[in-house]
């Protein structure tokens, strides 16, 4: 029962990231949302995620098993929601308490394969968390476009109930043990809202500044308060006897280095995927379940690369090989643009399958960044990780949004047609997250040389997680 809670609540979560990009077009449709609004769908899950998940393991030592299953009813309550919207008020807000749910249950669930599981089942465990994130990578943007055309993208929504139940009936049926009480950390739930604030404030400036004049205006003073918020958090951690990320986090520069480069790269790689289904849609005409297909090719490069990851790393290190997967995936991202001029979906591709081949080759990252932190404070690295993670993806998508909307406008004030302004849009979109893939590809070598081998980090030798790591960094 404990591997098919850990299959169901790690699919589901991985799921939410991928195929929203997929039912988004449909979604617009139904609720008239412009393209601003659209990308909040996206966002609104993504930014509470990132901004609780530093404060959920000491919700979990805390409260244990309670904690666990309250956020398995909250996600389920936000499926609901979703599923039930009629308008985009009760999406939002669905979206929203999906993201808070899923900053408990996701360490939550990991969890469950130290407390309730033999040391032989771990390795298996571990292996079907992987396998599942592998399912969701590769099956989202498949199942979302197919479900949109044929029933309606709604029943995604409630479809979720289906996956987190094994894990509440576990609840229930055996009663919730308490676990709690084990740690006594301060639960700095303020300074994680003072984030999620903060962020939130920079995003909808980003987004907003696409809407000409008036909407610069008001970026730059929505900009200016999220930054005040973000500068009052900093100053906060640094006076604080406990905070969210371990001193030694902040100072370490492969660690830094390492989240530097899953952010660069989140926000070159998220929004291209959250466009493309869109793109695919409105410029090409295919249907929902073809528009999501070809992102599968992405899931493909990186199944195929994956193999020979470790292998190379052991030859050539970590910063070497994240170095020219990072190249991979802007080269891949160049040739993307060059045919999107084509409304031809065969020459895309290549394109594709490249960029998941590079993606495979960034995975050492989170193991060297983990690697580098060191064994005690592991657990503070692994969340830093992961909100890193989300938080690049939802910046991704507002940035490539802002470069698509400012596009697409002067492209229809210039004549052309809402399709071809789309396209040129997407183009753009490409080439400035091509350009970020490279800014990292070079910067990859200096930021992850090791600092000290008596520190124990970064010996160029650590053997990634890699379908991990490649199925969950950005959402792809």
């Amino acid at each position: 029962m404990i591997l098919t809670v850990v299959a169901s609540v790690g699919f589901v979560t991985a799921l939410d990231n991928t195929v929203v990009a997929v039912i988004a077009p449909s979604v617009g449709e139904d609720f008239a949302m412009d393209l601003g609004t659209l990308q909040w769908v996206s966002i609104a899950y993504m930014l509470p995620y990132a901004g609780l998940v530093l404060v959920a393991g000491a919700v979990l030592d805390r409260l244990g098993d309670r904690a666990l299953l309250a956020g398995l009813v909250l996600f389920c309550a936000g499926a609901v929601l979703c599923g039930l919207s009629w308008n985009a008020v009760p999406l939002l807000l669905g979206r929203v308490l999906q993201g808070v749910a899923a900053a408990v249950i996701v360490p939550g669930t990991l969890g469950l394969l130290r407390t309730e599981l033999p040391g032989g089942w771990r390795a298996t465990a571990a292996a079907t968390w992987t396998a599942a994130l592998a399912a969701a990578l590769a099956s989202g943007p498949w199942l979302g476009g197919l479900v949109a055309r044929h029933a309606h993208w709604s029943w995604i929504f409630h479809g979720n109930v289906l996956f987190v139940a094994p894990a509440v009936a576990l609840f229930l049926t055996r009663g919730v043990p308490d676990r709690g009480g084990g740690r006594r950390d301060p639960v700095r739930l303020s300074a994680a809202l003072a984030v999620t604030t903060g962020l939130t404030l920079l995003l909808t400036a980003l987004v907003t500044s696409a809407e000409g004049e008036l909407g610069v205006r008001s970026a730059v003073l929505l900009g200016g308060a999220g930054g005040a918020v973000l500068c009052g958090f900093v100053l906060a951690e640094r006076r604080s006897s406990a905070p969210l990320v371990p001193a030694r986090l902040v100072t370490g520069r492969v660690f830094l280095g390492a989240n530097s480069l899953l952010v660069l790269w989140g926000l070159g790689i998220s929004g291209v995927v959250f466009f493309t289904p869109l793109l695919h849609q409105r410029y090409l005409g295919l249907a929902p379940d073809s528009a999501g297909l070809p992102l599968v090719l992405v899931a493909v490069g990186v199944v195929l690369a994956t193999p020979f990851v470790p292998r190379a790393t052991r030859a050539f290190g970590v910063a070497a090989v994240v170095a020219c997967g990072l190249a991979t995936v802007s080269v891949g991202l160049f040739l993307l643009a060059g045919v999107n001029h084509l409304p031809q979906l065969l020459p895309r591709f290549p394109a594709l399958l490249v960029i998941g081949l590079g993606s495979a080759l960034t995975a050492p990252l989170t193991s060297h960044a983990l690697e580098a932190s060191g064994e005690s404070e592991a657990g503070g690295a692994s969340g830093v990780l992961t909100a890193s993670r989300e938080v690049s993806s939802a910046f991704g998508v507002a940035l490539i949004g802002a470069v698509v909307s400012v596009v697409l406008a002067r492209g229809l004030a210039s004549g052309l047609d809402r399709p071809e302004a789309l396209a040129s849009g997407y183009t753009h979109g490409l080439v400035v997250a091509a350009v970020l893939q490279g800014i990292a590809a070079l910067a990859a070598l200096p930021l992850l040389r090791p600092e000290d081998p008596e520190r124990g980090g970064g010996s160029g030798e650590t053997d990634p997680a890699p379908e991990v790591s490649a199925a969950r960094e950005g959402g792809v």
